[in-house]
């Protein structure tokens, strides 16, 4: 339609949302279908951050909030960030966004001019470039590879940067590959950051407190302090404590960036939810001995994931460090008949047909921007990952 912005042309749906929907519609047509896309806890918020926001609204906590947050919430990000990660910030260096995504908005539409790249390793979360696209910058993809699992090499780093590089999207552990970084592989990479000062680093540490085995997390900026000046540190409570719904997300970083990020927020959204604001201070204040009993479940349901989809004819799984998902191969599926008939040419045509067959709904990795591989997130009961597991072996079995 003629009246509808430009920029819309240079975006895409998100296709998580995209599969979660649809196996939404086919349950509500009777159809049994297990779905897997959605990057979204099982477990219930605890009881303690859902009493806070109740005490909240009983004290008449329920009016607008400053803009970048109440300093209540930002006191305890700046004390989370010194007692987990090490990192020194004043509290007026914290702000608070409407989830991760907000965050992500401020910061690139605060420092963003036409023209200006965006280094994106792949496979990336979806939202990534679309963002930076809607923001007037340049998304710049730079590919990974299964056998380093899904981890960015410094010298690919190296190559993607260029006079016109304005920030470097970093995730670790990886939505959708699960792949997380050790110190040691993070210090090469901040290495390369280091002979490019004109490159800022927005590390997405969403899945921080979801990793396995004895996997010891760091930060970019913990890893080298020389980037703390050009680093926005983002995280939030989503993931960790099971609250996608409250919609908190928060940052730290350069003062001059979060004043920026905060004068674009006020004549967006202003601040975030006041009851859900202080739930999200009971969360980072309160008892968390919750979240290894958590990671303990999700640690047995990957290994689980990881084993059953091993054993599918044609399948690849790696086993990931971290976050909630597995990133399989199906490269020994392309050019296979599937039960309908029909021939599997790429990863969307495997996950399409799955879901036709076996009703299975998973993300196709090309929407990661890396495929044919496709995404699973183990973040369902193990009965439903084991009945799924069997269903995805069926199916590659049947396929000629």
């Amino acid at each position: 339609m003629a009246f509808l912005a430009d920029a819309l042309s240079r975006v895409k749906p998100s296709a998580t949302i995209a599969v979660a929907q649809k196996a939404r519609e086919l349950k509500a047509k009777g159809r049994d279908v297990i779905g897997l896309g959605a990057g979204e806890p099982d477990f219930d918020t605890p009881d303690n951050i859902k009493q806070a926001a109740i005490d909240a609204i009983n004290r008449g906590e329920t009016k607008y909030t400053p803009i970048s947050g109440i300093p209540e919430l930002r006191k305890a990000i700046a004390a989370k960030f010194k007692r987990e990660n090490g990192l020194d910030y004043d509290w007026q260096q914290t702000i608070v966004g409407t989830g991760g995504k907000q965050i992500l908005f401020n910061a690139l539409m605060a420092t963003l001019n036409p023209g200006d790249e965006v280094i994106i390793p792949a496979p990336y979360w979806v939202s990534y470039p679309e963002i930076v696209s809607l923001c007037s910058g340049t998304p710049v993809t730079v590919m990974t590879r299964q056998e380093d699992n899904f981890k960015l090499q410094p010298a690919d780093l190296e190559k993607a940067i260029t006079d016109k590089t304005k920030w470097f999207i970093f995730n670790s552990p990886s939505n959708p590959s699960g792949a997380a970084y050790t110190h040691d592989e993070l210090k090469a990479l901040t290495d390369v950051l280091l002979k490019h000062p004109h490159v800022w680093v927005l590390t997405d540490d969403m899945y921080e407190h979801l990793t396995y085995g004895d996997f010891k997390f760091a930060t970019p900026v913990e890893v080298e302090p020389k980037l703390y000046d050009r680093t926005l540190t983002m995280n939030g409570v989503s993931k960790a404590y099971a609250m996608t719904g409250w919609r908190i997300g928060y940052a730290a970083g350069p003062l001059q960036l979060i004043k920026a990020m905060d004068m674009i927020q006020g004549q967006q959204t202003s601040g975030a939810a006041s009851m859900a604001q202080w739930a999200a201070v009971e969360a980072l204040n309160g008892p968390q001995d919750f979240i290894p009993r958590n990671k303990k479940i999700f640690e047995g349901r990957r290994d689980l994931v990881v084993s059953m989809l091993n054993q599918a004819k044609g399948i690849s799984c790696p086993v990931p460090e971290g976050a909630f998902y597995v990133y399989p191969s199906c490269a020994g599926l392309i050019g296979k008949t599937a039960p309908t008939g029909k021939v599997i040419e790429n990863d969307e045509d495997f996950v399409t047909e799955l879901l036709e067959s076996e009703g299975v709904a998973v993300v196709q990795g090309s929407a990661f921007g890396l495929g044919p591989n496709f995404r699973i997130s183990y973040a369902t009961s193990e009965e439903q990952l084991e009945e799924a597991c069997r269903r995805i072996q069926r199916f590659c079995a049947n396929c000629k």
